[in-house]
């Protein structure tokens, strides 16, 4: 095995509806690309975020305001342990599911944090995003996720979403190998070319481009440290010698 990846971490956060142990749709598509990158020898830690108590809010730790209990602190830690974040959602009524836009408050929540260069905390961190559904939507939610990801400081790379959908209305869903008592061999979405070769194509994109942020150790501070832009150091537009 290539180990050119080997020192990579991702983590995949599943923000469907369901606690476990019900059976995720949108795990068996995150499983896809999961393993791909645990074949390369990345890490991998994949999250369901309805099985931990994450109140609403924009704030690091909202028991500090009042909630009895946050477990956000601890997930962020492992966000930040990773160079890859993967946010996975069903569609309901054509949106990201109330769970994902939560995930994305939380981040953001945590992004006037710097890092050691000054720049915001997610810096030479890589996203991306799959959807699955049975109606439409996989654009336009990638287009909002992976606005917000890079808003907060990811590196988004080409093709960084990838997404599934059935026919439009009550049906199989991706993964499933029964519907109403008729089997389904392969399962459902497993044999679709386009999911494949996109789900494919979106996680070597996660990892080239998380290994030149990792091996360039990030982004260079020249230009975008809030440290050096509160210290007065900032770039003077009137002054030849900063330019």
């Amino acid at each position: 095995m290539d180990k050119k990846f080997n020192e990579l971490k991702a983590v995949y956060i599943n923000c469907t509806l369901k606690k476990s142990p019900n059976k995720s749709h949108t795990r068996s598509l995150i499983d896809l690309s999961a393993n791909i990158m645990k074949s390369e020898g990345v890490r991998v830690e994949i999250i369901r975020l309805a099985d931990y108590h994450i109140p609403v809010g924009v704030q690091p730790d909202m028991t500090k305001e009042g909630e009895s209990k946050d477990d956000w602190p601890k997930l962020y830690e492992k966000i930040m342990s990773a160079n890859i974040l993967v946010i996975g959602t069903p569609i309901w009524l054509g949106e990201r599911s109330s769970i994902a836009s939560k995930l994305i408050e939380r981040l953001y929540g945590m992004s006037g944090f710097q890092n050691e260069k000054g720049q915001y905390i997610y810096y030479g961190k890589v996203g991306g995003c799959l959807i699955t559904g049975n109606e439409d939507g996989v654009k336009h939610c990638s287009m909002g996720i992976l606005y917000a990801l890079q808003h907060l400081g990811y590196s988004i790379p080409p093709q960084a979403d990838a997404g599934w959908i059935g026919e439009v209305g009550p049906g199989p869903s991706y993964g499933d190998t029964e519907w109403n008592g008729e089997k389904k061999d392969p399962p459902v979405g497993f044999n679709s070319d386009f999911t494949n070769r996109n789900t494919t194509f979106m996680t070597y994109n996660l990892l080239h481009l998380a290994k030149m942020l990792k091996n360039n150790g990030g982004y260079p501070e020249y230009g975008n440290s809030r440290k050096d832009w509160d210290d007065g150091t900032r770039w003077n537009f009137e002054n030849p010698e900063y330019r």
